[in-house]
């Protein structure tokens, strides 16, 4: 799994942003909290206070004085096109709740985007993913001069609704059925295609597919290709749960808990995967000789497990670089293909399977 891309490079890109805001006259007396310029920036705190003392040392700004920051240096004239080349990432959560593999992928985007003279900014709302969003998303399109809209974990109401504005915008994900926009995600049908081949190789008949709920088009994908492998009645069971450790677990002891229970696991995203292992581990079992584990997703920390886990990887540089072209296809032409870019991942042979 490729390390983050350097800390240095992105203090380097906030200062040069937030020194503009302030030239800019959108910061006129002192700085907003450090909580919601994470937000905005889509940064760590660290970051954000590497950038802030960066700023302090230019005597841009004040040190901290009752968990404020005044703005020292007086607004200058500021000449920038009406229009910002910006592009807006949508998110359901905000970048500390993101997995290690997007936080990979977005620090990489931001940089390749910067480098094309684009700006990318992260909005988490949640208002935007409840089932009627129309308001919320029309909202945030009046107050953000985008010139592109990227969508992390969309919905269809989302999808359903961008498509019918005809914006520039392209999904980092896959889209629901119907829909047709531009998308770069990993090939879930063939890479859950290719895990049950495997597991029904390794001597396995009962196959379980555990997915999170909701409507991503990813995991409809997943299960559209882990049947598609399992041919016969009986030989693959498809279960989704609310992403808790109580609900996996859960649904981990009512599975078990069949007479033909299944042998072999397909785990959806690293974190569930964790869960179903340790608490296995926990029931003393052991793995493989009494259960398949096979992860569908990676994140660095299954590489410290015992015993290690079969997982498939993705590169993240990779997934970026395509999302990146598509984005910039879109922000400067308006428009671009809508077949879907698929990338193929890796299996890291493990001791789970």
């Amino acid at each position: 799994m490729p390390s983050l891309p350097p800390r240095p490079s992105l203090v380097r890109h906030g200062a040069d942003f937030l020194r503009q805001r302030i030239l800019r006259g959108e910061c006129p007396e002192k700085l907003p909290s450090e909580r919601k310029l994470c937000t905005q920036l889509g940064l760590s705190r660290p970051t954000l206070r590497a950038i802030l003392h960066e700023l302090e040392r230019e005597g841009m700004i004040s040190c901290v004085t009752q968990r404020q920051r005044h703005v020292l240096q007086p607004v200058k004239p500021w000449e920038e096109p009406k229009t910002e080349k910006l592009i807006v990432l949508l998110t359901p959560v905000t970048t500390q709740l993101m997995p290690p593999f997007v936080l990979f992928w977005v620090d990489t985007l931001r940089e390749l985007l910067a480098a094309s003279g684009f700006r990318l900014e992260i909005h988490a709302s949640a208002a935007c993913y409840q089932n009627r969003p129309n308001p919320a998303l029309k909202k945030i399109i009046q107050r953000l001069p985008a010139k592109g809209w990227l969508l992390f974990r969309s919905t269809k109401a989302m999808q359903d609704w961008f498509g019918q504005q005809h914006l520039p915008v392209a999904l980092a994900g896959s889209c629901a059925a119907g829909v047709a926009l531009p998308s770069v995600d990993i090939d879930y049908r063939a890479l859950c295609r290719h895990a049950a081949h495997l597991l029904l190789q390794k001597g396995h008949h009962r196959l379980a597919l555990l997915l999170p709920d909701g409507s991503h088009g990813g995991d409809a994908e997943s299960e559209l290709g882990f049947r598609e492998a399992c041919t016969k009645p009986g030989m693959a069971s498809v279960h989704r749960h609310s992403e808790s450790p109580e609900a996996v677990i859960a649904l981990l002891d009512r599975l078990l808990r069949q007479r033909a229970a299944p042998t072999a696991f397909l785990v959806a995203r690293s974190t569930h995967t964790l869960t179903v292992v340790t608490h296995l581990l926990r029931l003393r079992h052991q793995l493989p000789r009494d259960f398949a584990i096979l992860s569908r997703d990676d994140d660095a920390f299954l590489a410290h497990l015992v015993p290690q886990i079969t997982r498939y990887t993705t590169d993240p540089s990779k997934f970026a670089k395509r999302l990146s072209k598509l984005v910039l296809e879109l922000a400067q032409t308006g428009h671009t293909s809508t077949k879907p870019v698929r990338l193929m991942p890796d299996l890291v042979k493990g001791e789970t399977v």
